[in-house]
């Protein structure tokens, strides 16, 4: 087993690659407007670091989101067309399940939110009962909306830093780590669970509409 495993979703443009017993090589960067120039440079670094070839793959995992439009276009246009180039499968990942996959919490600690930047004063969000188990979401609301369900919780991410005040605690990791999604999927694979086709999570729809007095123009 080769698998590259990269996620677009966040301001982290973060890419690995997992040998099937451990992570062999990484590549993050923090730019949230650079995804399209930053993503295929880290594809080749991983694999250059790790001395292998995107022949030798056997898998891809793509974080799905949810996220902004664009980042999550990069990742998995960028998925797919690799995947339809070496004809190997291509798996997609709740990018909060990758999240909370790298906080490492067990079901002892008690469940939590994994919360990362929606913009428009909003947070895409999920529970979990531990590490690998989300509960409810993924959803996309204010943060104040949801304070009440998740009083008592401690939760990770950029999206819970920006509103810290509507959590129990907040810590890191702050965003997606595709070393954490890279083993995920593994751990998965291995164990025949469920992955997410590689479309987009969106949530909601795009800022851009069809001005409400627009009238269509139609030939004689």
């Amino acid at each position: 087993m080769l698998l590259l495993a990269f996620d677009t979703a966040t301001p982290a443009v973060t890419v690995a690659l997992h040998d099937g017993s451990r992570v062999v090589s990484g590549c993050t960067q923090i730019d949230a407007r650079r995804h399209g120039e930053l993503l295929v440079p880290g594809i080749v670094t991983a694999l250059a670091d790790a001395g292998r070839d995107r022949a030798e793959l056997s898998d891809i995992a793509v974080g799905v989101g949810p996220g902004p439009y664009t980042g999550l276009r990069v990742g998995l246009m960028t998925a797919r067309a690799l995947g339809d180039a070496l004809g190997i499968p291509v798996h997609g990942v709740c990018t909060l399940d990758a999240l909370a996959y790298a906080t490492g919490r067990t079901a002892d600690q008690g469940p939590f939110v994994a919360a990362t930047d929606a913009r428009r004063k909003e947070v895409y969000w999920a529970r979990y009962a531990d590490a690998r188990t989300r509960l409810e979401g993924p959803g996309v609301d204010r943060a104040a909306d949801i304070a009440d369900g998740v009083a008592g919780l401690p939760a990770f991410g950029a999206g819970a830093a920006l509103y810290a005040e509507s959590f129990a605690s907040v810590a890191g990791p702050e965003h997606v780590d595709a070393a954490a999604l890279a083993e995920l999927a593994v751990e998965r694979l291995k164990n025949g669970g469920e992955f997410l086709p590689p479309e987009p999570l969106y949530l909601r729809r795009p800022d851009a509409k069809v001005p409400a007095n627009y009238k269509p123009v139609t030939p004689n």
